[in-house]
């Protein structure tokens, strides 16, 4: 690969010296050769018979142009012939190009004619590669032609790009589908179109100046693939975001911050209503057992602790400091902190960035760095760690301890986490707020939270991703243990900026987060509450052992919805084998429609639902149940729902472990039985048909990812 690197570093040399932004077109064949990338077969012939061996050695359809510096308009001129297809049409076509270039120009200096490949037939498709602002270099794909611009059809991923990256951006376009050949067309060759999207994703990552790139269109045919066109911009002043700290680095930092032996409160308060007071009341209510040092330039004592001056006046260690002071304030105290070796600070206050004041945040990153600092915030409600009983936090304090971690960006949204957490009793092992970012990011929790052995999914609200690069190769990494989620907020921003290329204008920021997380194994929440029902739902569910999914119905309606809810969310709805048919058959009255769904009708006695159930979990060949209930006088929502828990203990005794959730339709009693169902692990819903559907294509997304099916 050396001679490679080293032919497209003398082409970049060479466009360096001469200023420009841009290679040309020779040079783009120069650099598309260099990696193996095919381009159309080319060369300059000095006489008829070399213009004829050249154009059979290519391979016909070819066409022939002018070569010469004082000829510009070379068709004007007569210089250019195309769709050549024999020896004797290439030898003929020599000629009379030579003749009419010296009737247009008899002076002309004339280098010679030169023969190119003709490309023809195929689809037209288009792969790129651009540079962001927060991923760095992604490879993209799509259909290329006229529509290009307007369905905006195209698939990015991380460079460098896998082989099986590259097979699945093939996939990943809406019109896929013409790729595998439609309507009498031909299939195209998917491995030589994924191996020009490697080399593409791996060029522009030993190459960082290039920033972005096009090959368009390329003609993928039955053959292969080739670029007929090749556009290359350059920025030699562009510089990739450094490397992430080293995981071991995170972890050390953030335990000392999420489990701390000592805390300081910096402006605790004996005042109510005033933040430090706060702070300090929830440290004490919520049992944290570790030692707590309030900061007051006055007091002796608060709320019965010992009061200091500074930080440097507590004799004992401290391993984070909880700030509850004006943001003026900051700089000052936290450089005490450094002084003092206490490893992390959260910040509280607002009145940095977002208040429109960066100088005061640039300034505390400073002392961060300067004395090896990890800063929460600032502008944060702080956070809960519930295995040490640390509610480090000016909200209420929080004691329902489970096992997802959630984070904020924002303070709403984590008083929305808390108290949904709370209203549905769903355990948390943490919530945090990350506010500003100015250092600790998501990245940092999730390396925390992976080995955090009171963890076992991590749920992330965020409007941006400082690093996404260094994000998703963390969720990579974590995916592969535990569930991660995530609600990208902003989705409507323009967010890519104005690009000079076809693969930079269709780069809307949101296609890239979208695909990004794909690759990554990360499960993306639509909104807020299914971020919160995916944090509660997911850990509940048994891993499936695969994608045959069944449904069970007491309403026809319900199971026309659960199948529409399947289709929605990925989830393939099991074709029924004649046996298992007629054994279901058994149990449900001649009325009841067979296949899947399987609809048991509504004026069946429990024990339709008891056996109906009983033989989806049993049978091997089915790997996941949804249950439509529907609210009748024969089966009463809580017996349903009674019964329901008893058949999945005793199942489970025999060793049929299975995901299952129930949607009920019902009048309100059904809601006292979803909730019963939910605490008994069948994660249910009252009213509708796609949240159960939702939560269950969430585990199923994640199994996939994890490589667990």
């Amino acid at each position: 690969m050396s001679n490679s690197k080293d032919a497209v570093r003398k082409v970049l040399d060479q466009v360096k010296a001469d200023n420009r932004t841009s290679l040309t077109a020779p040079e783009g064949k120069l650099v598309c050769d260099a990696y193996g990338i095919p381009v159309p077969k080319e060369g300059v012939a000095k006489s008829a018979g070399e213009a004829g061996k050249m154009a059979s050695s290519m391979g016909f359809p070819v066409v022939m142009k002018i070569v010469s510096p004082d000829i510009l308009h070379k068709t004007e001129a007569g210089g250019v012939i195309v769709g050549l297809k024999t020896v004797e049409d290439a030898e003929k076509a020599y000629e009379t190009i030579l003749g009419n270039a010296k009737k247009y120009k008899a002076d002309a200096k004339i280098e010679g004619v030169q023969v190119q490949q003709m490309l023809a037939g195929g689809t037209e498709v288009i792969v790129g590669s651009i540079t962001d602002g927060s991923f760095g270099k992604l490879v993209a794909f799509g259909l290329g032609g006229v529509l290009v611009e307007v369905l905006k059809d195209i698939t990015f991923r991380l460079a460098p790009a896998t082989k099986e990256d590259a097979l699945s951006m093939l996939d990943g376009i809406q019109a896929h589908e013409i790729l595998k050949g439609v309507r009498g067309g031909e299939p195209v060759n998917r491995t030589a179109l994924a191996d020009v999207i490697v080399k593409v994703s791996q060029l522009v990552t030993d190459f960082p100046e290039i920033v972005e790139l096009d090959l368009n269109p390329v003609f993928a045919t039955p053959k292969g693939a080739t670029a007929a066109d090749v556009r290359i911009v350059v920025d030699f002043a562009y510089v990739p975001k450094p490397k992430p700290r080293p995981t071991e680095e995170i972890v050390a930092a953030m335990n000392r911050i999420m489990q701390p032996k000592a805390v300081a409160v910096v402006g605790a308060s004996a005042e109510d209503g005033k933040i430090g007071n706060s702070v300090m009341k929830n440290l004490i209510n919520g049992g944290y057992k570790g030692e707590i040092y309030p900061i007051h330039p006055k007091a002796a004592e608060i709320l019965g602790y010992k009061a200091y001056k500074s930080v440097k006046d507590v004799p004992g260690v401290i391993d984070v400091a909880v700030f509850a002071i004006p943001a003026k304030f900051v700089a000052a105290a936290l450089t005490e902190c450094g002084e003092k070796k206490i490893p992390g600070a959260v910040l509280i206050p607002s009145g940095f960035a977002e208040a429109g004041a960066p100088e005061l945040q640039a300034e505390i990153v400073e002392v961060g760095k300067k004395y090896d600092i990890r800063l929460m915030g600032p502008n944060i409600y702080g956070f809960y760690y519930t295995p040490a009983n640390l509610c480090a936090t000016f909200c209420t304090a929080y004691d329902v301890k489970g096992h997802a971690a959630l984070s904020s960006q924002s303070g709403g949204i984590g008083m929305a986490i808390i108290g949904f957490s709370r209203s549905a009793k769903m355990g948390v092992s943490a919530i945090v707020g990350l506010g500003n970012k100015s250092d600790i990011d998501e990245d940092d929790l999730l390396a925390f939270f992976e080995q955090d052995p009171n963890t076992n999914l991590i749920a992330q609200h965020c409007e941006d991703l400082k690093d996404g690069r260094a994000f998703a190769e963390a969720a990579k990494r974590v995916s592969k243990k535990k569930p991660v989620v995530v609600l990208k907020a902003g989705r409507t921003s323009a967010g890519a900026k104005a690009a000079s290329s076809h693969t930079g204008a269709l780069a809307g920021n949101d296609r890239i987060y979208e695909d990004v997380f794909k690759q990554s194994g990360v499960i993306r929440a639509r909104s807020l509450r299914q971020l919160l029902e995916f944090a509660r739902g997911v850990p509940v569910l048994p891993t499936p052992k695969g994608e045959n999914v069944l449904i069970i119905t007491g309403a026809g309606g319900s199971g026309v919805l659960l199948s529409d809810s399947c289709v929605d969310n990925g989830l393939s709805l099991m074709s029924m084998p004649p046996d298992l048919d007629a054994a279901f058959r058994k149990f449900i009255p001649p009325f009841g429609a067979a296949g899947n769904p399987v609809d048991i009708t509504g004026g069946e006695p429990p024990i339709t639902y008891v056996n109906t159930v009983k033989l989806g979990l049993s049978d091997e060949r089915i790997h996941a149940l949804i249950l439509g209930y529907w609210h009748t006088i024969v089966t009463p929502p809580m017996v349903f729902a009674r019964n329901m828990v008893e058949v999945k203990k005793e199942m489970e005794a025999k060793g049929f472990v299975k995901p299952m959730v129930a949607s009920l339709a019902g009048d309100v009693e059904v809601e006292e039985a979803a909730e019963y169902l939910y605490q008994h692990g069948i994660p249910a819903y009252a009213y509708s048909t796609e949240l159960p559907v939702e939560v269950l294509g969430a585990k199923y997304k994640w199994a996939r990812g994890a490589g667990l099916l």
